[in-house]
């Protein structure tokens, strides 16, 4: 079964390999480009993002199935900014499920750059003084002191999009 990825980012892929490690699964990565702003800016905004990467995988692959992740902010109540993550699976027949993941506030000086217009990638890079934070441990892990990094917390991600996705295709006849 080939499995489409939305993406060429090697932390991403690998979350999905790591999910649907199976032999007669064949992953293949897929520069797809979705409609939302480079940096999305709410909880709707990544989720839209991350079905659309999925869904634009799917046919451009012409695979089984497409798994779009995408990694956002969004602005809480109380003004403070969040990271959050969607992701998503499609199948060719339409089926679409979607899981969220881990969500941290993000330190102050991050949310004004990001409020003046910056990417979360430039910012996390000048941050930790690295470079290409985004395809390594991601901001999670640079704000988690490396307890987790980008691949495990969208591996979290792929889990809960495969269960979802079983627990559909078997119906509630087990039952």
């Amino acid at each position: 079964m080939n499995i489409a990825v939305g993406t060429k980012n090697n932390t991403k892929v690998k979350a999905v390999k790591a999910a649907f490690h199976e032999a007669h699964y064949t992953i293949i990565s897929s520069d797809v480009q979705p409609s939302v702003s480079k940096q999305p800016f709410s909880d709707e905004e990544t989720l839209q993002g991350a079905i659309e990467r999925a869904t634009l995988a799917v046919c451009k692959q012409q695979a089984h199935i497409g798994i779009g992740l995408e990694g956002g902010v969004f602005i809480a109540q109380n003004g403070s900014i969040w990271l959050c993550n969607w992701g998503a699976l499609v199948d060719r027949e339409g089926v679409v499920v979607v899981a969220g993941g881990a969500r941290i506030p993000l330190p102050a000086e991050i949310g004004e750059q990001l409020r003046g217009g910056k990417e979360l990638a430039e910012v996390m890079d000048e941050y930790a003084n690295r470079c290409d934070v985004r395809s390594n441990e991601g901001a999670i892990g640079i704000l988690t002191n490396g307890a987790i990094d980008r691949t495990t917390m969208y591996t979290h991600i792929v889990h809960m999009l495969k269960g979802q996705y079983e627990h559909q295709k078997k119906g509630w006849t087990d039952r």
